[in-house]
């Protein structure tokens, strides 16, 4: 589920967030992506994360509970000299404590890898969720 138009206050209604949240509770992985490169030099990627996940707990404490990764996109716009200062810095501030992908939309940077890491975890779960097969009597 793409979710661009999640806004603060969509627990209580805002926007159209109670659609937003509730497409999500059928979701099994939530991904954050941040915008590392921000256009609004006064958007703070920490902030929108930090917005999303009031929302989605104020929402349901399931929800808020979903496995999450960091997806920092727009990596080829950050220069290398300051990309593991800024990753760090941004991990820091939210305190993750999960998967973190640095990525690029623009160039691929990542992606194959992402993708596929999401399959696997995806396939795992399936897996995890399926009751076990019933042996074959004779």
């Amino acid at each position: 589920a793409d979710i661009p138009g999640l806004v603060e206050g969509a627990a209580e209604g805002a926007g159209l967030g109670i659609q937003f949240l509730k497409h999500l509770t059928r979701t099994r992985l939530l991904l954050h992506l941040v915008d590392m490169a921000p256009v609004d030099v006064k958007q703070d990627p920490v902030e929108s994360v930090k917005i999303i996940n009031r929302e989605l707990l104020h929402y349901s404490d399931a929800l808020g509970k979903q496995p999450q990764w960091l997806i920092l996109n727009k990596m080829d716009l950050v220069p290398d000299d300051i990309r593991d200062e800024l990753t760090q810095e941004v991990l820091t501030r939210l305190d993750w404590q999960g998967p973190v992908y640095k990525i690029s939309g623009q160039t691929g940077e990542g992606c194959a890898q992402l993708c596929e890491d999401i399959m696997l975890y995806l396939d795992d779960l399936r897996q995890s969720e399926q009751p076990p097969a019933k042996p074959i009597e004779e």
